[in-house]
């Protein structure tokens, strides 16, 4: 059986949105032995993946770190015994993994990850009505340059079989309920918590009455406590936040009507899950390829500002220091929200 080395370090969004290219590749090419190679905290992404994918978490910060333990990670893989290799991070870690590779004969290919064109759009040289190509199409094209033959579609839903044995929510609520998960890794891509709060506190009395539970999505001690505030204040509402681990959280939104969100982890966990997603954009854009898989631009939240998207990621500062591209009225998500969950 061949051997495919399939590498993607970070972020934890980018790695989710690899998932369902692998389960596609790994379905179309049974006879192929495909290895993930991640940090160890993303394994539980790929736990109900086809029997012909395994997964091997790096130890990035303690034995495979600098080049002696990078050294390391190659002879653990057994580096010589892989025929392809796909870099879908193409960073310095990668990159010297993947010319050890090449230099011993294997056959390579990298992801193009556009950075002219995303610098171009964020510094308005390049129109946002004209979206660049997905992450998850950049996937499947670094495949297509290794010679597999795959086509994956948005419109793909449930990527991810259910595992047994996961967490499920409580059967309380007669009808669906509903998550909300108000933070992201940069401020330039979070909704001004107390507007947030404006939100959950509409959502609670609406849905409530109906039997409609609001479920909030949170990790850190810092969120987590803010979680905890809004439930205490709120009927119907339930923080979830520091309580489960990432597959029983993906178990939890497979179950939810919708997902209001970030540009976040979240977003793209959700759509692992086969769950519809709202996402709140503000310095990003989905344009610039990071929207979920399955996701669709109408149910992005949005203001259509010149200065936007002024970041890739959401690091940048606002250079006004309002940051206007998060000035949505709350009762504009909400309203949004509760069309969503009708339609």
């Amino acid at each position: 059986m061949k051997k495919l080395l399939v590498i993607r370090f970070s972020a934890l969004g980018d790695v989710a949105l690899l998932v369902p290219v692998v389960q596609m590749l790994a379905e179309f090419y049974p006879n192929w032995d495909i290895t993930v190679l991640s940090r160890k905290m993303c394994e539980p992404l790929f736990s109900a993946m086809p029997e012909n994918v395994h997964f091997v978490g790096a130890d990035l910060k303690g034995r495979h770190h600098g080049r002696k333990g990078l050294e390391t990670l190659l002879q653990e893989i057994d580096y010589r015994s892989f025929d392809r290799v796909a870099d879908m991070h193409v960073v310095l870690r990668s990159f010297y993994l993947t010319m050890r590779m090449l230099f011993a004969g294997k056959r390579i290919a990298w992801i193009h990850k556009a950075h002219f064109s995303k610098w171009l759009m964020v510094h308005g040289l390049l129109p946002a009505r004209k979206p660049l190509v997905t992450t998850y199409k950049r996937y499947q094209h670094a495949f297509n340059r290794l010679g597999f033959d795959i086509h994956i579609s948005p419109t793909d839903d449930n990527p991810i079989p259910p595992a047994p044995g996961q967490q499920t929510l409580s059967p309380d609520s007669p009808l669906p309920s509903i998550g909300i998960a108000p933070f992201a890794a940069h401020r330039g891509k979070i909704y001004p918590l107390e507007k947030m709060e404006k939100v959950v506190e509409a959502l609670s009395r609406y849905f409530y009455p109906k039997g409609v539970t609001v479920y909030l999505f949170g990790a850190g001690k810092e969120e987590q406590q803010i979680l905890e505030r809004w439930q205490h204040k709120m009927t119907g509402v339930v923080s979830l936040a520091g309580q489960h681990h990432m597959a029983d959280e993906i178990a939890i939104m497979r179950q939810l009507k919708l997902l209001l969100t970030m540009d976040s982890a979240n977003m793209h966990l959700a759509s692992l899950a086969g769950t519809r997603v709202l996402s709140v954009w503000g310095a990003t854009h989905p344009a610039l390829g990071f929207l979920g898989f399955g996701q669709h631009r109408p149910d992005c939240i949005q203001r259509d500002l010149p200065c936007r998207p002024c970041s890739v990621f959401g690091k940048k500062p606002c250079k006004y220091g309002d940051y206007r591209c998060m000035d949505i009225p709350p009762q504009t998500i909400v309203e949004r929200v509760k069309q969503a969950y009708y339609e």
